[in-house]
């Protein structure tokens, strides 16, 4: 099982661009056969600040996840009008539901 947080920050005015990028890939993203959960969240202090909880079955899943055609029109929306890029923190499972 692989589990990341990524942390987006999008410029302020592009926050529907951003949303519309990242609907593209939620949609897409649950469909695929090797994804457990992708949630898209907010920061309540910054509306312009995104989190990305992604629960892979594998790393090989993810790298598929990456070659997909929703994920890659959400890359090329998306990085006009981030702020720093995207950081990534990868986690272990400890005491996961359903595990």
């Amino acid at each position: 099982m692989l589990i990341q947080l990524v942390n987006i920050k999008v410029q302020d005015g592009t926050r529907d661009t951003f949303l519309e990028a990242f609907t593209i890939n939620c949609n897409g993203t649950r469909e695929e056969p090797g994804n457990i959960r992708f949630d898209l969240l907010h920061d309540p202090e910054d509306a312009n600040n995104f989190f990305v909880y992604e629960i892979f079955e594998s790393e090989a899943a993810l790298d598929e996840h990456r070659k997909t055609p929703h994920y890659q029109t959400c890359v090329e929306m998306i990085e006009p009008i981030t702020i720093g890029g995207r950081t990534k923190t990868y986690f272990t499972p400890v005491l996961v539901q359903g595990t």
